[in-house]
């Protein structure tokens, strides 16, 4: 069965006669009989009674020209439904996303789902490497990562920056220093995390105090957040770098304050080439709730 059969089906029952139904399908009347006629012996059933002056639907026909309508119907929804994929405002959009800062990622989502409402985000929190993988490998089509600034396969979209904090003895002098950079604290023991933990951001602070001609001295490595802090505020001397997710703590002993400089970057990890027909809309989202 195809759809044309079922198309010129209707066309007959709707304008009650074959030269008619040619006329308006824009084709020979002789096409339209012998699709009518294979039509019937596929189906099993006579679909009209034929006379030489009329034609009028069968019993069988009556009952399935609202089948046939319908078939043609789900057929129209279907094209519509891949155009509108095709132009992105439709279907899914499998999104590697990560933490915070604050609720800009629900922000974004909220953007995108205003500029494209039957547009369906997939979220999927995964490790940095599982997230890079997963772009390259098709299962995500796009996937937010920060500090990277080369990514082997892919292209990096910038799309927010946000400050560095450093959290230091509130006894330490430097704690109320103007213009705080990283290099100014490279003789008080740094606590970071192992770079095998997230090599980005390790690189990012190694690189700009060496940039500066400063070499950090390492001290305990990061673990918690809260953990880390407290050892800080103990009196430990150590100080840490971090980016902000869920707002900024406040502990005794500890002042955090913002550096001058590196800014931390956030990136969109997309496959090279065109993009996909939803990746417009999500960076038409971002620039109008996290512009870069």
């Amino acid at each position: 069965m195809e759809l044309r059969q079922l198309q010129y089906f209707v066309a007959v029952a709707e304008e009650g006669g074959f030269a008619r139904a040619a006329e308006r399908l824009s084709i020979v009347q002789s096409a339209v009989s012998q699709q009518i006629q294979r039509l019937e012996r596929e189906l099993g059933v006579r679909l009209f009674d034929r006379s030489t002056r009329h034609v009028s639907l069968s019993g069988a026909g009556e009952r399935l020209l609202a089948e046939a309508r319908a078939v043609l119907a789900a057929a129209d929804r279907t094209r519509q439904v891949a155009a509108d994929i095709a132009a992105g405002t439709d279907g899914v959009l499998r999104l590697g996303v990560i933490q915070g800062p604050g609720d800009r990622i629900f922000q974004v989502l909220a953007e995108l789902s205003r500029l494209a409402p039957r547009l369906r985000v997939r979220p999927r929190r995964l490790p940095l490497a599982e997230r890079l993988a997963a772009v390259r490998s098709g299962e995500l089509d796009a996937a937010f990562v920060r500090a990277m600034t080369a990514a082997p396969g892919l292209e990096l979209l910038p799309v927010w920056t946000d400050a560095l904090y450093v959290a230091l003895p509130s006894s330490d002098p430097r704690a109320e220093a103007p213009d705080l950079r990283l290099a100014h604290l490279a003789d008080l023991p740094l606590r970071l995390a192992p770079r095998q933990d997230n090599p980005p951001f390790h690189d990012l602070v190694v690189g700009t105090m060496r940039a500066a001609g400063a070499e950090p001295t390492l001290g305990p490595p990061f673990t918690g957040f809260q953990e880390t802090l407290t050892a800080i505020g103990a009196g430990t001397p150590s100080w840490t770098v971090f980016y902000e997710v869920n707002g900024l703590p406040v502990l005794p002993g500890v002042t955090l304050r913002p550096l001058a400089e590196p800014a931390l970057t956030t990136s969109l990890a997309v496959p090279p080439g065109p993009p996909g027909p939803a990746l417009p809309h999500l960076l038409n989202a971002l620039a109008r709730v996290a512009p870069a």
